[in-house]
């Protein structure tokens, strides 16, 4: 591959050959079921993904006629519960009686059910998923269930100040945008959420032309359409053979209102969490790979420049990075440190202050190579694992609708100069900045950091 491999949803089959001599096959299925797979030479197991385009961000308010916010959660939940041949039980000892793994995400934009087992294994594997994915029955009693389990787990996260603070700094840059809301609800709406607005979600959601199948590793592709054929006809889907897939999201950039320029949330912990954040680029932006490596060189390692300056020159903080998140209409550039509540003013403007100087000063020679090779480096050793593969794939085929292998994603990289690095960080300088704190402080600490760019 020498470029981007597009992924029509007009295009019923697709076949090449990838970077390291992988084969990667797409098929369009009667309904507009959409199966992806990757073989990879000499692997004897596999991951599966079912996936679907439905994440937090697309629940409504508890009032609409469809579901309330928590929905999307409560089903990555419900589906390991039950269908009319299997049990809860059933499902966990398909896959532990072959030592196989099986999970779930839910993420603002997606939902995805996966398991890695054995190549032998497979087919248990895809009947499995298919069943829970078709045939829940979403029984009352389990329901009740798992809400309870919902909130312990909402619980949990919320004495993780570190969660605390990555949840309220995408509110404070997202504001009212549905991106704002925590992806797995708050208490509020899992005791709100009902049965019949989470059963209505499964059934407006999760259709033959909303389902993604992806699959890596040790995998024959036209195997792979034999078993899902087979595992999906006890499915009540009517499959139409003139389906195509349901369109992709609109990718281009939101708006946001009701975003917070500090956000100070009192707990009685030693350290403070402290993150900055702004507005970043969308997911189907060509300048994502600048940030990439913006991001290795500002906090990317040890031998960033928050590391160096923060916690290595001047010991303020012990755990220090940066990070950047897109989505098809927003993204999110930002800054995180732990540290002492009288040193959090001070790092905050520190981190200020290391973005404002990649905008300032072009980096060196060698802080470019440096970046590369560690990008390139954990891209290539990322690419062992049969899960980043099958992620890969999902994501490619539900945001963006193309595919880059590993020698593009490299050939990109090395061509980002300094000069793009300054532009992209003079770019993320200019938006405006979310200050969240979690720990033993209050809003009048940060009263020399907050900006007032709008």
């Amino acid at each position: 591959m020498n470029a981007a491999v597009p992924f029509p949803l007009d295009l019923p089959e697709l076949d090449f050959e990838a970077a390291g001599g992988t084969r990667i096959r797409r098929s369009i299925l009667p309904g507009g079921i959409r199966i992806l797979s990757e073989s990879v030479p000499g692997a004897r197991s596999a991951t599966i993904g079912f996936w679907v385009a439905v994440g937090s961000r697309d629940e409504y308010l508890a009032e609409s006629a469809v579901s309330g916010q928590g929905s999307t959660h409560f089903l990555e939940h419900l589906l390991f519960k039950g269908t009319p041949s299997r049990s809860a039980l059933d499902i966990a000892v398909a896959f532990d009686a072959v030592g196989g793994d099986s999970n779930a995400m839910t993420a603002k934009e997606f939902t995805c059910y996966y398991a890695k087992v054995r190549d032998q294994d497979v087919p248990m594997a895809i009947g499995v998923l298919a069943d829970m994915f078709t045939n829940s029955v979403i029984d009352d009693s389990e329901f009740e269930t798992e809400r309870g389990v919902i909130l312990e787990e909402l619980s949990h996260a919320a004495d993780d100040p570190g969660d605390v603070a990555g949840n309220a700094l995408f509110e404070s840059v997202f504001g009212t945008h549905p991106l704002g809301r925590p992806v797995g609800g708050t208490p509020e709406t899992i005791e709100q959420t009902t049965r019949s607005g989470v059963w209505d979600h499964y059934r407006h959601h999760y259709r033959p032309d909303e389902l993604v199948i992806s699959v890596a590793g040790a995998v024959d592709h036209d195997d792979l359409i034999d078993l899902v054929n087979q595992s999906l006809e006890g499915a009540q889907w009517r499959l139409d053979p003139e389906a195509t897939p349901v369109a992709r999201r609109s990718l281009g950039a939101g708006t946001f209102s009701g975003t917070r320029r500090l956000q100070t949330i009192a707990r009685p912990i030693e350290q403070v969490h402290l993150m900055l954040g702004m507005p970043g680029l969308v997911a189907s932006d060509p300048d994502r790979v600048i940030v990439s490596m913006l991001n290795a060189i500002l906090g990317g390692g040890m031998s960033s420049r928050l590391f160096t300056e923060i916690r290595e020159r001047r010991g303020l903080a012990y755990s220090v990075y940066s990070f950047a998140g897109a989505h098809s209409d927003a993204g999110m550039q930002g800054m995180y440190a732990a540290c002492s509540p009288r040193n959090a003013a001070e790092v905050a403007q520190l981190m200020q202050a290391e973005l404002q100087k990649l905008a300032d000063v072009p980096v060196s020679d060698e802080e470019l190579a440096r970046a590369y090779g560690q990008l390139s480096g954990r891209a290539a050793l990322s690419l062992e694992d049969s899960d980043v593969r099958m992620s890969l794939l999902g994501r490619a085929e539900i945001t963006l609708g193309e595919y880059l292998d590993l020698d593009e994603n490299l050939r990109r990289l090395a061509s980002v100069t300094a000069a793009d690095i300054a532009t992209m960080a003079a770019r993320l300088v200019a938006q405006p900045q979310s200050i969240v704190a979690v720990g033993a402080v209050d809003d009048d600490l940060f009263a020399n950091v907050v900006t007032n760019k709008e």
